[in-house]
């Protein structure tokens, strides 16, 4: 039985699509996922780990005004990473953006809280050809590492089941 992220690529690869990766809560921990399957390299792009707000202004193009407003744990800077990331890498490849799927996570994993953002609050923004951004709020719990593990699981099942329809 193939692994999610197996599945992912598989279909990916299926359509003619590449895949582009930001990550702040989880990284590296997401590519790594994928870079665990044979054949990878033909789907994935590359990931971005941007745990600093200036990295994500400078390299994924986020705002700065979300990040003030919202805070870098946000549906909106969720979706802003994850639109940036296809955005960069489409370009850096010399691609079409209509071929590239962004993917991001943020969130805290603890173990204390960032100001009024829980430990366990996390958000998964995705930007998929043909379909609106989206984000996902999730609530996990458990340690630090049980819940950047969570969140990779739920990105890998939640890109699963965007791209599978």
């Amino acid at each position: 039985m193939q692994s999610n992220a197996a599945n992912v690529l598989a279909i990916l690869q299926q359509r003619g699509w590449k895949l582009a990766i930001a990550e702040s809560l989880s990284g590296g921990l997401l590519a790594a996922e994928f870079v665990a399957v044979a054949g990878a390299s033909k789907v994935l792009l590359g990931s971005i780990t941007a745990y600093q707000n200036s990295i994500k202004e400078q390299l994924l193009e986020v705002s700065a005004g979300d990040l003030e407003s919202h805070g870098a744990v946000s549906a909106d800077v969720a979706e802003a990473m994850a639109i940036g990331v296809r955005s960069v890498f489409a370009k850096a490849a010399g691609m079409s953006q209509d071929q590239v799927v962004g993917i991001s996570t943020t969130g805290v994993a603890g173990p204390d809280a960032d100001g009024d953002k829980p430990v366990g609050l996390v958000y998964l923004g995705l930007d998929i050809p043909g379909q609106k951004v989206t984000s996902l709020e999730l609530r996990l719990n458990g340690t630090r590492d049980e819940i950047r593990a969570a969140a990779v699981k739920s990105a890998v099942s939640e890109l699963l089941e965007q791209i599978g329809n």
